[in-house]
């Protein structure tokens, strides 16, 4: 794999071992004595014949059987392009950076005015995210309302395929959309076989807090076990809303919640590939909106990342995201703290890149300037190189007191190995007036509309984009 992605140095953990623990069996509790809500018939039907206690819609499950989903559940996924070549190995301290799914708004670059998202910004953002080297996945940046809303996911996903060949995490309104969705991603991977041996997509699908498998998921849930697909099961918790208003509560409620569904997907086939992880996000009491960029936020979601570790599971966490209702020194601010954070936590899923206004607006300059953010972080977390050529005992010998290093072989063969940023100026002062006083907000507006205008992405064949079509349509009518 590629060695960029790959974190060395130490990472940060913020929980002890014994606090690890005290989650998994503190959720334990919760499932054998407060059990889930699971409003699915057939999903009750599967939890009773698999040993749980089930009365009315409550499912209460015993610790032997989340420990066998546990151990059942892959420790590494591998996601592949839209060629079926492997793309993101998740697995151990591996970082990879994608897009947020579903906001109702963008921010358009040509205007700066937020305006509620259509189709063609899904297709922008996928061009963007396929153009630039350090996203390496996507997620569907928007709601188009100009297309059949009931369908609208179906419309993301062909924008998406249509405009990116790196992986793509996708949301499905309901069973019937998932099931054509999968369609037409068996036919993108050449087949049922082939998009199961080397998947190019992933499920996002959430329980409902506090403690709720509802009739969506748990079919959606269902139909990706009986696939083998993969899913991100994360849940959405509030602390102090749908959830505990404390951290150490509001982690245990929505790992509880989690694991329901993995108990849920292992009992109708084993093994199936999760990527665990969640939000529990703090509603903030002044305004009554969750907060994407507080502390408790970032500690929670770094505190699921150790818990990840602990199982042994892939992990989806955040990163680019910002609370500032505009792309301004706060989005920028907000979104470099994640995905400083998450690297050295040790995401491997990390999405929201390009979130503002809470998680309600997508900023193609936030995605622009998370990019190079992201690449600066990565130079960090690869550490320090240290081998006879790199300490380098006998220049230092040879040039001695007094000399200079500017013109030696040595500064040739290595000064590229420093990160030189793109958007991010380093000029002087007069040069940065002479040629226009630009912010970082107008360099990185002006990268997204080269982006925009410039880069043409490689589209899928015609005969397989009718196909596609062909499938839109029929669930069109």
């Amino acid at each position: 794999m590629d060695e960029r992605f790959r974190i060395r140095i130490p990472r940060l953990r913020v929980l002890t071992d014994d606090k690890r623990e005290l989650i998994h069996l503190s959720t334990l509790e919760v499932m054998r004595r407060t059990g889930i809500s699971v409003k699915d018939e057939k999903a009750l039907g599967i939890f009773k014949k698999g040993g749980c206690y089930v009365e009315g819609n409550m499912v209460r499950i015993p610790a032997h059987l989340v420990e066998w989903a546990l151990r059942n559940t892959p420790p590494r996924l591998a996601l592949c392009n839209r060629q079926g070549e492997p793309a993101l190995f998740l697995e151990k301290n591996n970082a990879y950076f994608g897009t947020g799914s579903d906001t109702p708004n963008i921010l358009d670059p040509y205007t700066n005015q937020r305006r509620p998202a259509v189709l063609k910004d899904i297709e922008n953002v996928s061009k963007v995210v396929d153009y630039l080297p350090e996203l390496g996945f996507i997620m569907c940046a928007g709601i188009a309302s100009d297309v059949n809303s009931t369908i609208s996911d179906l419309y993301h996903f062909d924008a998406m395929v249509n405009n990116t060949e790196k992986p793509i995490v996708f949301t499905a309104w309901s069973l019937d959309n998932l099931k054509a969705i999968i369609e037409m991603a068996e036919l993108v991977a050449g087949g049922t076989a082939e998009l199961r041996n080397n998947p190019f997509i992933a499920l996002y699908t959430e329980p409902i807090s506090p403690l709720t498998l509802a009739v969506e998921s748990a079919q959606k849930l269902m139909f990706m076990a009986e696939k083998s697909l993969p899913v991100v099961f994360t849940p959405g918790l509030l602390t102090g809303a749908t959830g505990p208003v404390t951290i150490a509560g509001g982690l245990i409620q929505a790992n509880a919640e989690m694991l329901s569904g993995y108990v849920l997907a292992n009992l109708i086939r084993e093994g199936v590939p999760f990527v665990y992880g969640g939000g529990v996000l703090p509603l903030d009491m002044r305004v009554s909106l969750m907060s994407y960029a507080s502390p408790e936020f970032m500690l929670a979601t770094s505190a699921f990342t150790d818990m990840a570790r602990y199982y042994s599971l892939p992990m989806f966490s955040f990163a680019g995201c910002s609370d500032s209702n505009s792309f301004d020194q706060q989005a920028t601010l907000e979104g470099s703290l994640w995905i400083l954070l998450s690297s050295l936590n040790g995401g491997n899923l990390i999405h929201d890149v390009g979130y503002i206004n809470n998680g309600l607006t997508t900023a193609f300059e936030q995605i622009v300037v998370s990019n190079e953010v992201i690449g600066m972080v990565r130079h960090i977390t690869r550490g320090i190189e240290f081998n006879e050529d790199t300490m380098a005992l006998d220049l230092i010998d040879e040039i001695g007191p007094g000399g200079e290093f500017l013109t030696c072989e040595h500064t040739l063969k290595h000064f590229r190995d420093n990160f030189y940023p793109e958007l991010i100026t380093r000029e002087t002062y007069e040069k940065w007036e002479n040629e226009g006083r630009k912010d970082l907000g107008t360099r990185a507006n002006e990268k997204a509309r080269y982006i925009l205008e410039q880069y043409k992405p490689r589209i899928l064949e015609d005969k397989l984009r009718t196909e596609l079509n062909k499938i839109i349509k029929a669930m069109d009518r």
